[in-house]
């Protein structure tokens, strides 16, 4: 699947079923734009897998929601509830495990 952008509306439609790994992120976040190109290499490797991206900046509503203080705030959902969560910058191999651990 390709890597799509969340917005308070459609959010819940996108992480409604599958695997799905969702990123809150802010433009300006360093570690967030590390963390991208991971996802990106990770949309690559499993392209079973939904990527959803949530600017926190353009869905306040969503990031409210999830009280998202520190980006990048990762949660790992499976079948449209939250299987995992992980604050900060993860290496590709970690990414990758955590998405195994939630698919098996």
């Amino acid at each position: 699947m390709a890597i799509v952008y969340a917005t308070d509306e459609n959010f819940r439609e996108l992480t409604a079923e599958g695997p799905v790994v969702v990123d809150f992120f802010s433009k300006t976040c360093v570690p967030c734009k590390m963390l991208a190109k991971v996802l990106e290499e990770v949309d690559d490797e499993f392209p079973f897998v939904n990527i959803v991206k949530v600017d926190i900046d353009d869905c306040p509503k969503t990031a409210e929601e999830f009280a998202v203080s520190g980006i990048p705030d990762i949660y790992y959902y499976k079948d449209g509830k939250v299987a995992a969560h992980d604050i900060g910058f993860g290496m590709k191999s970690e990414v990758m495990d955590r998405i195994a651990s939630i698919m098996y």
